[in-house]
């Protein structure tokens, strides 16, 4: 019993000898969560509690009385001091405190990271960089992408579509090809052809094919042939004849189509071969080369062309 009186007794001098003072951490720049005089008070209370809980029931009634006495008057203190000089807000704008930039300023540190502004103007000097030459290139290339039909005088019939096969290692290869005649009714025509995976990339593919290969057809007053004419071409072979005025466009398949593209009003025209739609569009074409109007003849001659009717 006496030892137990004695340590309660060393315990509660222990601790009246050893006041309680508030924890003062290192002030710190980044510790804006809280602030210090929060910090001592949750502190203060940690430390009181924690003791006062050690405490035996033993203590003298007078010491706890003075010592209870004593934390009110602190606390009243720490009230009234609170009281008199309120908290600062949790957080209170930036970390430091910057002079206000001029925007000349500003101008010239975005310049050092990123280069001159889109208007191209230069704050530091030296080089320019112009942005408007670099977007109207990029414009122009996007322009070139998109295939546009190109305005002139020239028209598109669609002669054939088959559906083609291509046999490799790995089993076949489906398709599609289309045979196009381009020409503008004047007396310039083309036979172009195109593959694709797509009909319509086909058929563009054509188009552009017989754009580069555009003849020139010879033509009299009467919109005919000059003079009798056979081509061939592989296993097709196409006659042409010149027909009177009135008579039209005698012929049919790819014939009919190179020939009234061509501009060709009275004309006749044969398939004596291959059926081949591709090989007697060429074949007319090769026929149509092998005419020659009189006045070109005469003139190569070097005679008047009422000779050559002699």
């Amino acid at each position: 019993m006496a030892a137990s009186v004695a340590s309660s007794l060393s315990l509660s001098l222990w601790s009246g000898s050893h006041r309680l003072r508030p924890y003062k951490p290192k002030p710190s720049s980044l510790s804006f969560s809280l602030s210090h005089q929060y910090q001592y008070q949750y502190q203060y209370q940690y430390q009181y509690q924690t003791l006062r809980s050690l405490r035996c029931r033993c203590t003298p009634p007078e010491a706890e009385e003075a010592e209870e006495a004593e934390d009110e008057a602190e606390d009243e203190a720490n009230d009234d001091q609170e009281e008199a000089s309120p908290l600062p807000p949790m957080f209170s704008g930036p970390l430091f405190d910057w002079p206000d930039e001029t925007p000349e300023e500003v101008a010239k540190g975005y310049e050092r990271l990123y280069g001159p502004a889109f208007s191209g103007h230069s704050h530091l000097g030296g080089n320019i960089y112009h942005m408007d030459a670099v977007l109207n290139k990029l414009i122009d290339e996007f322009d070139n992408l998109i295939v546009t039909k190109p305005v002139d005088d020239f028209e598109e019939r669609v002669v054939q579509v088959r559906r083609v096969t291509k046999v490799v290692k790995g089993g076949k290869n489906l398709s599609f090809r289309a045979i196009v005649v381009v020409g503008d009714k004047k007396g310039h025509v083309g036979v172009g052809v195109g593959k694709a995976l797509e009909v319509s990339e086909a058929v563009v593919k054509a188009v552009i094919n017989g754009r580069r290969n555009i003849v020139t057809v010879p033509l009299t007053k009467h919109l005919t042939f000059p003079h009798r004419a056979t081509g061939k071409f592989r296993a097709a072979e196409v006659m042409l004849r010149p027909a009177a005025p009135g008579s039209g466009v005698i012929a049919g398949g790819a014939v009919r189509a190179v020939l009234e593209l061509a501009g060709l009003q009275n004309a006749l025209g044969k398939q004596l071969g291959s059926d081949n739609a591709l090989n007697n569009a060429r074949a007319t074409i090769v026929a149509t080369q092998q005419m020659r109007h009189l006045a070109d003849v005469a003139r190569d001659r070097g005679i008047p062309m009422e000779e050559l009717w002699k």
